[in-house]
């Protein structure tokens, strides 16, 4: 607990000289006004905005060049580290990604700090808990210490960046933890404070209680809010796709996104920087509803080409940011269509951002106590939970992902969280599947396959067409088609559940959630969701008896860990392997 909370008042200092370094660069690249931050739009100065972005991107690409050509260490997220290395993480690296999202923010992508922040607080305490030898459910209280700390820091909430550190980088609610996680956060601000002054995220006037019907408004924007930040998740991964396939050189990417933000910001500017700095201005200037869509719109596409070129960075910021103007604008409409609902614009605005928020950054209760300690007014953070609490669950249950673990699984990594599933990485698919695969051609004639594989020869056929998979035939199936009418059937015309398979690389944790998901006892094994070539399978018997064999072992080395609310279902291992 001394520990995390030297290491929280370390990391707050660090912060704090952070953000003054951040706003310095803006002035000095952007000709801002003193006092002035980058994303309200303005004074930048237009002659700035047509080179720095693209600059920054170049330097971010021959930077990137220059790591893979000196084969550097990949950098580790603190929920990669806490789900799959114990909280092992490499400090090099993770100064290289700080350095990486200083630029990113200082040549006026639209990212924030946040990500470079949380990377570098929990890089110093797992380096730190590394020399003290800790154990390794230790060895991950401390890498949630560190991020908590530094949000905490960047927010002034103590209490947001102890639940950021809980929800996203531990994935557990744990009394255990509490202690140090909290000292950590708390010791961050007030070290904050003592050196640039308490600075609040927002001012917004008080709000009385709401009648009842009001809340199903908050529960309305809070359903509209999940579709929004699934939009923004996959907005980023379109435009990474786009620019994939594109004949250009990955290190040239940034410098691309360099220019697609440069040909928007010359007419909003307000699309430049993460956010953070618009928010009050937002609050306290009423904007047309035609140009708070047209920056929203423009936003939102600015996010996604920063981040999806690579640009390195977070949406936290840029989430709130956006989740205001969704807000703002769904205030718009209804005030328009029941004109004694713009008493409640100020309202709806909190509502939106949190909501938002929520459904990308995948953390409620930080969002909650986020308004909560910005406010300081309780009933606009009850409405603001209203709004959360619809989101969440409806991003959780239809997407399935926030943007971090969403990240994660474009990289073909099964991370839902940061649960402790290091224990199973070498129990993965590769590891148990069957190398033997019944694979038929899509082309193939059924009458042909019952005669190569009567009853009882097989349980599952897979079929491919140019050695991608495009669907399964359970055997029974290919018998019962004698029946069928229709001539010139061929195994196109039974491959049932094209979108049915595990991959290689997943552990079998995840590969059981698949298993749930599709209702299949038997599935393929491919080597990615992109190529889809078959290489094996594996059935769902097989893949939980091997789990629960492992679970068993794991169990004699519990260490008795008692956890409050779980989120996930930790089980610590006593040695740090």
């Amino acid at each position: 607990m001394l520990v995390c909370a030297l290491g929280g008042a370390a990391i707050g200092m660090i912060v704090a000289v952070l953000r003054r370094a951040i706003d310095f660069l803006h002035e000095f690249f952007f000709r801002l006004p003193q006092g002035v931050g980058l994303s309200t739009g303005l004074g930048v100065a237009p002659d700035r905005v047509l080179f720095i972005p693209v600059l920054g991107g170049l330097l971010l690409g021959l930077g990137a060049l220059t790591v893979r050509h000196f084969k550097g260490r990949d950098v580790v997220d603190p929920i990669e580290a806490n789900a799959l290395h114990g909280g092992r993480m490499s400090l090099p690296a993770s100064l290289r990604l700080v350095l990486a999202t200083i630029v990113s923010n200082a040549s006026g992508a639209a990212v924030g700090m946040e990500a470079g922040y949380s990377q570098l607080g929990a890089g110093l305490l797992a380096v730190t808990g590394e020399k003290l030898g800790l154990r390794r459910a230790d060895q991950r209280v401390f890498v949630s210490a560190g991020a908590a700390a530094a949000i905490a820091a960047a927010f002034n909430a103590p209490l947001a960046g102890a639940f950021y550190g809980f929800e996203l980088i531990l994935g557990t609610y744990m009394i255990r933890a509490l202690a140090p996680v909290a000292a950590a956060a708390l010791a961050a601000v007030l070290t904050e404070q003592g050196l640039i002054g308490p600075q609040p995220l927002f001012l917004v006037g008080e709000v009385s209680h709401f009648k009842l019907p009001v809340y199903l408004l908050f529960a309305l924007l809070g359903l509209c809010s999940a579709g929004f930040g699934i939009l923004a998740m996959q907005a980023v991964t379109w435009t990474e796709r786009g620019l994939r396939r594109a004949p250009l050189p990955q290190w040239l990417r940034p410098a691309i996104g360099g220019v697609c933000l440069t040909q928007m910001a010359i007419l909003l500017p307000q699309i430049l920087g993460s956010g953070h700095s618009a928010i009050q201005y937002l609050f306290d200037h009423e904007w047309p509803f035609a140009g708070l869509l047209l920056v929203l719109v423009a936003k939102l596409l600015a996010s996604a080409v920063s981040i999806g070129s690579g640009y390195r960075g977070g949406m936290f910021s840029s989430s709130l940011f956006l989740g205001c103007m969704f807000g703002a604008a769904f205030a718009d409409v209804t005030a328009f269509l029941v004109p004694r609902l713009g008493e409640h614009h100020i309202v709806l605005m909190m509502v939106g951002m949190g909501s938002v928020a929520a459904a990308v950054i995948g953390a409620p209760l930080t969002m909650v106590f986020l308004v909560l300690e910005a406010t300081g007014d309780f009933p606009m953070t009850v409405a603001v939970m209203v709004g959360v609490i619809i989101s969440t669950t409806v991003v959780r249950l239809t997407f399935g992902y926030s943007f971090s673990t969403w990240r994660f699984h474009q990289r073909g990594l099964g991370i839902h969280g940061a649960h402790d599933v290091g224990w199973l990485a070498n129990l993965t698919v590769a590891v148990l599947m069957r190398s033997d695969p019944k694979i038929v051609d899509g082309a193939t004639p059924v009458e042909l396959l019952r005669d190569l594989y009567p009853l009882g020869s097989a349980k599952v056929l897979f079929v491919t067409e140019k050695d991608r998979f495009i669907g399964s035939i359970d055997l029974p199936r290919l018998h019962e088609a004698r029946s069928d009418p229709q001539a010139g059937l061929t195994a196109r015309d039974l491959a049932a559940a094209p979108d049915a398979f595990v991959m290689q690389s997943q552990n079998v944790r995840s590969a059981l959630a698949v298993f749930n998901g599709v209702q299949r006892e038997t599935l393929p094994v491919v080597t990615s969701s992109a190529e889809r070539r078959v290489v094996g399978y594996l059935t769902e018997a097989y893949a939980l008896r091997r789990y629960n064999q492992e679970l068993e072992l794991r169990r004699h080395a519990e260490m008795g860990m008692h956890d409050l609310f779980p989120i996930s279902e930790p089980a610590e291992r006593k040695s740090g392997g």
